[in-house]
């Protein structure tokens, strides 16, 4: 019989006397349940926040149900997950920062650094494909990623299963999920449908812009917005109420003056893509740093100065990043601004999240 990571082995019990082996397996069970339970309600519910559009997207295989979403969200803090059992989905998807890491690049199993900056997973709800690269179409696939790879949490089929079905809460969950015992394919789909309720909204821009408090923004901050529609051109890629495109685009960011990663290349095998990563959303960005795709600017304000010298040339550099011209008055505006885009991130109930796609 294998332990729980954490929990003596039986063999072990069995050398200590019988009152001891009660106290420590009550012990661990009390701090591992009581840590679960504080890191399962870490993250708030509400409803639909202000001033986020509704262009949900939610696939027909996959409809959403609050089963899913309950299943899902144990699944994301669950360090079992991991190969070592140390890491759960929240570790590097952390709620009390933004749902990244707060590191320059993701961070698994084996301690080592991995490939790419860790993205927040709210408001994918609105999204297109995901990962920087756009390598999986949905958050079905997304979910996958992660948990097989070895940087991550470097996880196989087999074991994944094999941890899953030997806990007969999960058995339950998953029937109630999806009327069938747990799988690979379930699993997924229970982990989308809860990123799926994750969103954010209802920030200080969002109460001047849409809920008409003249007040909820600083002088400075306004005189940012100005910036950020007009002399700064960000609002070329970060569009609508979620502040992205969700296109990709080659900034000159990162080794090799932003050549160094093929970043959607390696998808489409198209030259032209080679450093072009997906426009992340401005929402929350005051706690998501670092920046970029490789988590190589470490401020809100070397962003801004980045953008204001023209990124870095390359010979894919975007035709939109040129200088910029900006006062130092000016930048320090345009970080007021991305300030006030920090807003909760709430988990939505089914009921508020119908499907608008077409």
């Amino acid at each position: 019989m294998v332990s729980a990571p954490g929990v003596p082995s039986s063999a072990g019990l069995l050398m200590l006397g019988p009152m001891r082996q009660i106290v420590i397996a009550a012990l661990w069970l009390l701090t591992h349940l009581s840590t679960s339970a504080s890191m399962l309600n870490e993250i708030a519910t509400g409803p639909w926040p202000l001033g986020l559009e509704r262009a949900i997207r939610i696939p027909e295989v996959n409809t959403l149900t609050e089963a899913k979403v309950t299943l899902g969200r144990r699944l994301f803090f669950d360090k079992t997950l991991s190969r070592n059992g140390e890491l759960s989905c929240a570790t590097c998807h952390d709620p009390a920062r933004g749902f990244s890491n707060g590191l320059p690049l993701a961070k698994g199993v084996s301690n080592e650094d991995g490939d790419r900056n860790v993205p927040p997973v709210f408001n994918r709800v609105l999204g297109t494909a995901q990962f920087w690269d756009g390598r999986a179409p949905d958050l079905e696939t997304q979910a996958l990623g992660p948990l097989f790879s070895a940087k991550e949490m470097g996880m196989d089929e087999a074991l994944v299963i094999k941890r899953i079905s030997g806990d007969s809460h999960y058995r339950d969950l998953f029937q109630r999920a999806f009327n069938a015992p747990p799988s690979l394919t379930n699993l997924a789909k229970a982990l989308a449908c809860f990123q799926r309720t994750l969103v954010s909204g209802s920030t200080p821009f969002d109460q001047y812009e849409w809920g008409g408090l003249s007040d909820a923004l600083s002088v400075e901050a306004k005189r940012g917005l100005q910036h950020f529609r007009g002399k700064a051109r960000c609002s070329t890629c970060h569009i609508g109420t979620n502040f992205t495109d969700e296109k990709f685009h080659n900034l000159g960011a990162g080794g090799a003056d932003g050549m160094k990663d093929p970043g959607l290349m390696r998808v489409t095998g198209d030259l032209r893509d080679f450093g072009r990563f997906r426009t992340p959303t401005l929402r929350n960005v005051s706690l998501t740093g670092p920046y970029m795709h490789d988590g190589s600017i470490p401020s809100l304000k070397e962003i801004v100065l980045f953008y204001n010298k023209g990124g870095r040339n390359n010979s894919n550099l975007d035709k939109e990043i040129k200088p910029l011209g900006l006062t130092e008055q000016e930048v320090e505006d345009l970080v007021s601004f991305l300030n006030s885009l920090t807003g909760p991130i709430i988990s939505v109930p089914v009921s508020d999240l119908a499907d608008d796609s077409p």
